[in-house]
């Protein structure tokens, strides 16, 4: 699978780089002044200083939450998940939605988690029960 870019904006350079490239782990790429590219998980995000940058507060009900909108993330193996649960918790993270599963029973049974970066940013970590069923009805 090719894979995507994303650039999005942050307040805080540093904040940014202690968040994905401490917390979760991204190495960094490339960097300038204003923006740092990081490697999640073979996907190019690039955080751009934007001054006042802050995320909005919508949501969308899924399942039972208050699912973050707009957010973007990963797909994980459970195993790998898991374990960026754990680490997250240990952190002391305040998760919008901490880790559960939802669909329960359903094609689309998943653990997810949705938490905020520095700046408000919305992110959803997944992990499905059966992968194959990621794009099922």
């Amino acid at each position: 699978m090719p894979p995507f870019h994303l650039a999005f904006p942050v307040h805080d350079l540093e904040a940014a780089r202690a968040f994905y490239g401490g917390l979760l782990g991204c190495p960094e790429g490339r960097s300038a002044e204003d923006w740092i590219d990081f490697d999640f998980h073979g996907h190019q995000i690039v955080a751009h200083r934007v001054p006042g940058a802050k995320a909005g507060n919508a949501a969308n009900p899924v399942d039972g939450h208050d699912v973050p909108v707009p957010h973007f993330g990963l797909v994980l193996d459970m195993a790998a998940w898991e374990k960026l649960a754990a680490r997250l918790k240990a952190a002391g993270v305040d998760f919008a939605i901490p880790p559960t599963v939802r669909f329960r029973g359903q094609p689309g049974e998943q653990a997810t988690m949705f938490f905020r970066d520095p700046s408000g940013n919305a992110l959803e970590i997944k992990a499905m029960a059966r992968p194959e069923n990621l794009f099922a009805r």
